[in-house]
């Protein structure tokens, strides 16, 4: 790329950066996707200098041009005499990098012989020189890139998986230079400043811009750069215009060409009669969540309001993501099989359990079950499908079971998971003057509305002598905090993990008051009544291989993070602090927590937030496989 990142202006580019900086600091593998000349070299270099690691050596290799004979001495050396010309011991690019940081270019090149052993490497951090015996411990950042997809690449055995998922700690997608156009004439006034004839100035007129802007560039910024160097050389006089440049001017399908104004864009489009101008919005819709959400699929589902199936739905056509084979009707399930539909959320122990698909692989699961999943944003929209019947069973807090008892009453308590007060809490922006509860009023908070953090909320305006009334309460489902634009939504948020973690590990908010002497923050598992009229014998099973997972998650949750962040996305220090905030055993209903969450429905009753009055107890699943 060669211009300063800092000097790009396309919004996309401003997400890139903020990304870029919250990576530098950490000594975290790194993996830069992007098409052919996106800039990711010039990524890595950016995360080098920003780094601790700045005062070291930075060495790019491009993988693929390694020669499979040599390919194993220039990584990792080789000793005198390993091989016939190893006249003296030589250093690998490896050790070369000692201190510093080191980019695998081209990652997807590498042949599988020395995938096996790079993934060792990454490993045990020390490398072994050809014709040697004793290991050499290094201390080198690895930064991977590739323009190759490399799910792709393993689903056809090119790439190993086991090395994808140690190279992918944290990932950075560069979108092509025609889905940023505001860079582009940064980018052009930089390559002509770098190439013009040292004695002239040189400009570029508003046609010729114009022109630049309409090209799709499909080398992306290489290509603009080639073009800009190759016209230079010719000389074309101190102003360059759109006669120089014999581009192709059509965009390419799917971009709009102006993303400001939206609605008088889309007004032009419709008055032009410009085709498939629904799918055109919907696809830029679809990237820009998924850029904000720094390519987190869950966390832009819920931007956008609609499921993480659809989203991939979208990103499939768009070639994102490889496209799932589906049936193409619903069949029944075969005779004999019984079909369990479970609803989860992206952290927890139900998200943990489909992670390492221990219930699949469980005895009494293996012959005639096959289970559901599917993935909600939040407890309140699980809890409404499990009332439409679209699921058997699920997991979520102390307050969307009130609202479902209030309404269909067919959510039935099975158990609970211990308090976790700090798991919820009050952020303001680190800028904020807002100090305490009390300088919130007249403020605007945004919390998901029927969940456990509105009943947080209640509890510390009322002890801060403040009423529902004094403050705005903004309904948005769990979004991804760590976006700039997020600041305009609200004063206030009300988060609970893992985004709680991630907001605080952002250092852009601070927490006024969690959870710790306020609320419980308790964790339910509730089944339909239908399901368990229809399959109740099967809860001590189900109950048992959750109590199996939630200790296994209690005792190693570090894995239990790594699969949380392979599966979904997220920061894997993220992850680890939050479920280091609760545990995840599970008991039966007991009569103090019966009465502590009746005491909460009480409560939302009697501030008109409940349709009618709710007993807990009704609605209890007990050990003889009947409801109370």
């Amino acid at each position: 790329m060669n211009a300063d990142i800092t000097e790009l202006k396309d919004p996309a580019s401003l997400a890139l950066k903020h990304l870029l900086d919250r990576l530098a600091p950490s000594a975290a593998t790194v993996l830069i996707t992007g098409e052919t000349g996106t800039g990711k070299e010039s990524v890595s270099r950016y995360l080098h200098q920003h780094s601790p690691r700045r005062n070291g050596p930075f060495v790019a290799v491009n993988c693929g041009a390694l020669s499979e004979n040599l390919a194993e001495s220039q990584l990792f050396g080789h000793e005198k005499g390993a091989f016939t010309g190893a006249a003296r011991r030589h250093i690998g690019w490896f050790e070369a990098a000692e201190g510093g940081t080191l980019l695998l270019d081209e990652i997807g090149e590498l042949s599988l012989p020395m995938q096996v052993r790079l993934l060792r490497v990454l490993q045990e951090r020390e490398i072994t020189r050809l014709g040697s015996h004793r290991p050499v411990k290094v201390d080198v950042r690895v930064i991977a890139a590739t323009h190759v997809d490399l799910l792709q690449a393993i689903e056809q055995r090119r790439f190993r998986e086991d090395l994808y998922y140690r190279l992918n700690v944290a990932t950075v997608s560069l979108l092509p230079l025609r889905e940023r156009p505001q860079d582009i004439p940064v980018l052009a006034r930089h390559f002509i400043e770098k190439y013009r004839p040292a004695t002239e100035e040189v400009t570029l007129s508003d046609p010729a811009l114009r022109r630049l802007l309409q090209h799709p560039w499909p080398g992306n910024i290489r290509e603009l750069e080639n073009t800009l160097q190759r016209l230079l050389l010719l000389a074309p006089g101190p102003v360059i215009t759109a006669d120089h440049l014999p581009l192709a001017v059509s965009p390419p399908a799917g971009q709009c060409e102006d993303h400001t104004a939206l609605g008088q864009q889309v007004a032009a489009y419709l008055q032009r009669g410009e085709p498939d101008i629904y799918q055109r919005v919907t696809d830029t819709l679809v990237r820009q969540a998924l850029l904000q959400c720094e390519n987190n699929q869950s966390r832009a589902a819920a931007l956008l309001g609609i499921s993480r199936h659809t989203l991939r739905t979208h990103l499939a056509r768009l070639g994102v993501i490889k496209a799932r084979r589906v049936p193409a009707v619903s069949l029944p399930p075969p005779a004999g099989e019984q079909v369990i539909r479970i609803g989860y959320q992206r952290f927890g122990n139900l998200a943990v359990l489909k992670a390492r698909r221990a219930a699949e692989q469980d005895a009494a699961f293996r012959q005639g079950i096959r289970l559901c999943w599917q993935e909600f944003p939040a407890g309140p929209q699980m809890l409404l499908a499990l009332s439409q019947g679209k699921i058997d069973l699920g997991s979520t807090g102390e307050v969307p079971p009130l609202f479902a008892q209030a309404g269909d009453d067919q959510a039935v308590y099975l158990g609970f998971q211990p308090a976790s007060p700090q798991s919820a809490a009050l952020l303001v922006p680190s800028a904020s003057p807002v100090v305490s509860i009390t300088g919130l009023r007249g403020k605007r908070i945004a919390l998901n509305k029927g969940s456990n953090v509105h009943y947080l909320l209640l509890r510390l305006l009322e002890d801060a002598g403040l009423s529902p009334e004094d403050v705005e309460m903004i309904d948005q489902p769990p979004v991804n905090l760590l976006s700039a634009g997020d600041l305009q939504v609200a004063d206030a948020w009300m988060m609970w993990d893992p985004m709680l973690s991630a907001a605080e590990a952002s250092r852009q908010y601070r927490v006024i008051a969690d959870g710790t002497g306020r609320v419980n923050n308790h964790h339910f598992y509730l089944a339909s009544r239908a399901f368990i009229a229809r399959s109740g014998g099967l809860l001590p099973d189900i109950l048992r291989i959750l109590r199996e997972n939630g200790a296994w998650t209690d005792q190693h949750p570090q894995q239990a993070a790594a699969l949380l962040a392979r599966e979904y996305g997220m920061a894997l220090p993220d992850l680890w602090q939050a479920l280091s905030r609760c545990r995840h055993t599970i008991t039966g209903m007991t009569p103090p927590v019966i009465h502590q969450q009746q005491m909460i429905a009480d409560r939302f009753y009697a501030l008109g937030m409940l349709s009618r009055p709710v007993r807990i107890r009704s609605a209890v699943w007990s050990a003889g496989n009947r409801i109370s």
